[in-house]
């Protein structure tokens, strides 16, 4: 769900696994919006909600992600039939869309229309175009839904069990549809497919045994179920071993690499920009030279008081790097990671609500815990999975990757390093308050579910690192050159994502390459350029969305704060534009920019 701890994410807010094939089923009401209704906006409106319902049933997991349980019982086989169904699914609702017209329709409806359009669209493009079903070998894992009913709490111990009973009893038939789907794979998504897939393994181990003996089952139905538990663990290790077959050199593995002309299609698919892919590269280009010249003015100001009577480097580089090195040395213990995180929650809960930033729910529980085995291996250290629309009063976890048992002392160094008292605390604002969960507790609250349920990844990863520099720019960390230059080696890291990002995917920029830039020029530990490194290599897009959401959100502020000068309130402008759910920034633009007119 930072960018690099994503610590989303997957992606956070939950988004539709776009690999996860869907159940053919027809519009039916959707496809014919309601004669009887009062007018446009009200036949939009029950369109949306059959359209959703139909969609639900399409996507089980993705339902489930939402917190729309009903289906959850339903496993999708992700084969050539089930692609079919998909186009066809995807076909009708574009035709039902297209009976409507924007101009006939409220701003806020508009949007959702846009939206919908671009999703189905979307949906398309990454099944015909991208195909990422046949090279994404990670795209099938049973063990992640699976996992999260297991731990939901939506019904009663039973009722999951035997939703979990029903969707594992085809487990052989989903394993041997993905084998056949897969053809020349990527290498990296090879190795990450295998490694969340015997982690998925331990949902289906001692914990779902212990879950099925003490609950109220039938004997018959524990039986059943024990079986099938272990049919599952048997197509997981068969999948897992047809990975590894086709691990050794010399089989023709395809580039992770997905080239400029589908990275800027994607890049307009997921981002939903006001920008070109090759635009926001540009930008972030031009904001890593503003970003060194802050730093260098805060580093000489700082170098007399850590290294009194010495004489400054010359090199700004060099400078910047010998105060950050100084500073990083304050960080929390190898074992104590988790436990700085939950620390560091009370605090940013207070300065929020001294400083009115916004207003918060308290009644939301936020629960701080270690990634489970089924999400890690992504490069993302941290993330949020919270919940949706449908199940508001659900946990919101915060998952923090605990550092590999097998990494040497000098490599778990680099990463707490990385993650330095001043860092983790920037972090914390990104993940959790104001960040990350605060703007997921307002989407939930957001009248239209079009909004939340197809939320916008830079909308939401731009609102966690926009929060980052709202509570420096509001006092938090007591204006001081630390904490702001430590703020300008994170935001430097959001820049560098998209640079990098841009040039990996489109510029066929190499692995030294990238790691000297992020060492050089983004002061980044060696661990942390590594793991971005890997990261590049299993996504495309996503790393752009930090700056892409942050550029366009900070600019939104300030230009309503031109125009309404001493009239503008800073707690005014963060809610109301949370208040339009998960929607792109362009979009929510165009409604707080909109003079003297209704938004519903």
């Amino acid at each position: 769900m930072t960018d690099v701890l994503n610590l989303s994410k997957p992606e956070t807010p939950p988004m539709k696994f776009r690999y996860l094939p869907i159940l053919a089923l027809a519009l039916a009401g959707c496809s014919q919006p309601d004669k009887t209704a009062a007018g446009p906006d009200a036949r939009f409106d029950a369109f949306k909600g059959q359209f959703i319902e139909a969609l639900w049933k399409q996507n089980p997991d993705y339902a489930s992600g939402m917190g729309y349980h009903k289906y959850d019982s339903l496993l999708l086989i992700p084969n050539a039939a089930q692609r079919q169904a998909d186009d066809a699914f995807a076909q009708n609702s574009l035709t039902a869309l297209g009976r409507f017209t924007p101009d006939s329709l409220s701003p806020n409806n508009q949007i959702d229309l846009r939206l919908l359009r671009n999703e189905l669209r979307a949906e398309r493009w990454y099944a015909d175009t991208l195909k990422t079903w046949q090279w994404n070998p990670a795209s099938y894992n049973l063990g992640a839904a699976v996992g999260e009913l297991l731990n939901g709490r939506h019904f009663r111990l039973d009722r999951r069990l035997r939703n979990i009973s029903d969707k594992i009893s085809h487990a052989a038939e989903f394993y041997a549809a993905a084998r056949a789907n897969i053809s020349t794979p990527t290498k990296e998504h090879t190795a990450l497919g295998i490694r969340q897939n015997e982690g998925g393994l331990e949902v289906f181990g001692p914990a779902l045994a212990d879950s099925v003996r003490k609950s109220g089952l039938s004997a018959a139905e524990k039986q059943t179920l024990t079986a099938r538990i272990a049919a599952a663990r048997q197509a997981i290790e068969g999948y897992v071993s047809f990975l590894r077959r086709n691990m050794p050199a010399g089989v023709p593995y395809r580039s992770f690499r997905i080239g400029k002309a589908l990275f800027e299609q994607k890049f307009a698919y997921d981002i939903q920009s006001r920008f070109t892919a090759a635009e926001i590269y540009q930008q972030a280009l031009k904001h890593k030279a503003e970003l060194l010249h802050d730093m260098g003015h805060r580093a000489a100001r700082l170098y007399p008081k850590y290294f009194p009577g010495q004489k400054a480097p010359a090199d700004s580089l060099a400078l910047i790097t010998a105060v950050i090195n100084q500073l990083t040395l304050k960080h929390a213990p190898r074992d104590g990671f988790a436990d700085a995180v939950k620390r560091q929650i009370p605090t940013l809960v207070a300065f929020v609500n001294e400083h009115k930033l916004l207003t918060q729910d308290p009644s939301k529980p936020l629960v701080v815990r270690e990634t489970p085995l089924y999400m890690r291996g992504s490069g993302a250290g941290a993330s949020v999975s919270a919940p949706g629309p449908y199940d508001k009063g659900a946990n919101t976890y915060y998952n923090v990757e605990p550092l590999p048992a097998e990494w040497t002392p000098a490599q778990a160094e680099s990463y707490l390093r990385e993650y330095n008292d001043y860092t983790l605390q920037i972090l914390n604002i990104h993940e959790a308050i104001p960040g990350h969960y605060t703007q997921l507790v307002y989407a939930n609250r957001s009248p239209s579910l079009v909004k939340s349920i197809f939320g916008n990844g830079a909308m939401v990863e731009g609102w966690a690192v926009y929060s980052e520099r709202m509570m420096l720019e509001s006092g938090y960390g007591n204006n001081s050159d630390e904490m702001w230059l430590m703020w300008d080696k994170w935001n430097m890291r959001s820049t560098l994502n998209a640079v990098i990002d841009h040039a990996i995917q489109a510029e066929n920029m190499s692995e030294t390459d990238v790691v000297a830039l992020l060492r050089r020029e983004g002061f980044q530990e060696e661990a942390e350029a590594r793991g971005k490194w890997l990261r590049a290599t299993l996504s495309q897009v996503q790393l752009s969305s930090y700056f892409t959401g942050y550029s366009e959100i900070y600019a939104l502020r300030q230009e309503l704060k031109q125009q309404k000068g001493k009239g503008f309130n800073l707690k005014e402008f963060n809610e109301k534009f949370l208040s339009y759910g998960s929607a792109p920034v362009k979009y929510i633009r165009e409604l707080m920019l909109r003079p003297n007119q209704a938004d519903r």
